[in-house]
């Protein structure tokens, strides 16, 4: 019998790379499964009901349950079908994967307010959208889990990407505030910061040495890594674990800390801009180098 043997899980992006690999690995495990991908290009335009339709396929092939939804989850009410869809096909909503992502990079002050708004609207505003018409069902049964997809472009940072960072960044906060509210109803909500090669990750240049090498480490890491976790987030097994922070990287799980003081001074008389100058930064910046040092030998590799 498998984890999510009689369970029944959502999974947002499903119809390729992590979360189709993740939706894969939910229904061998025993879960119904509703796929939802509308099949967007990467930039987020267009649409195709193929990518959906073929991972629940597989998964129907391998002798599974699963439901293709084509919604775009930053439209609210298409988030609503997604968990209405798993509520009347399958009788339930147990877990809720929020995987979905588009990309629109660009340097800082070239950045446009549609490429803003387009990757906000489907990272951060689609997570919300997706759990909050789960919620009610959560509540209702005191039970369930969502899991949300982060980047350690939100969590350190990376360039040409402030849109996306931003959007992954709010994503932790959203989270852990769920996991607070949703506490006393026995709901748990946790976030995976990924490494993986994929649709999402393909359009890394790889013209210098340096920036091939670095392609091919990334090859190496592949989206089937990332669903093991998943699985077992979505599962009892994992019913005293929230408001947490992973990463998966090939073999490798990171459990990352929560912000917190590093160092402190008091001046009794009060700051000025000069004290703080000439008192306050110098004494602070061996810390300084500290955090960077950690982010570079936790994750020695480019922010994904």
């Amino acid at each position: 019998m498998g984890m999510l043997e009689g369970k029944v899980v959502a999974v947002t992006g499903a119809g390729r790379g992590v979360g189709r690999e993740i939706a894969l690995l939910c229904a061998r495990h025993g879960a119904s499964v509703v796929v939802n991908d509308p099949g967007v290009g990467g930039g987020g335009d267009g649409g195709d009901a193929g990518p959906a339709q073929e991972t629940v396929d597989d998964i129907v092939a391998a002798g599974g349950k699963a439901h293709a939804n084509l919604a775009s989850v930053a439209d609210p009410a298409g988030a609503v079908t997604i968990v209405e869809d798993a509520v009347q096909r399958f009788g339930r909503i147990d877990a809720v994967v929020n995987n979905a992502g588009i990309l629109r990079d660009t340097i800082w002050h070239k950045m446009s307010h549609e490429d803003w708004r387009a990757v906000i609207d489907v990272h951060l505003n689609g997570s919300f959208n997706v759990s909050k018409a789960a919620t009610p069902y959560f509540h209702e049964q005191q039970s369930g889990s969502f899991i949300h997809f982060t980047s350690t472009s939100g969590l350190i940072g990376n360039l040409g990407q402030a849109n996306y960072s931003a959007a992954k960044l709010g994503i932790v906060g959203l989270s852990q505030s769920i996991a607070l509210d949703m506490a006393r109803a026995g709901v748990r909500s946790n976030c995976i910061a990924p490494f993986a090669w994929s649709r999402m990750t393909a359009s890394i240049p790889a013209e210098t040495p340096e920036q091939q090498q670095r392609v091919e480490r990334l090859k190496t890491m592949s989206a089937d890594k990332i669903a093991p976790l998943v699985v077992y987030l979505a599962s009892d097994a994992s019913k005293d674990v929230t408001n947490q922070i992973f990463s998966v990287r090939k073999n490798e799980i990171v459990l990352y800390n929560k912000p917190r003081p590093i160092r402190s001074m008091t001046k009794v008389e009060g700051w000025t801009p000069e004290s703080i100058a000439d008192e306050l930064i110098p004494a602070f910046r061996p810390s300084f180098a500290r955090g960077d040092e950690v982010s570079a030998h936790v994750f020695p590799y480019d922010p994904i």
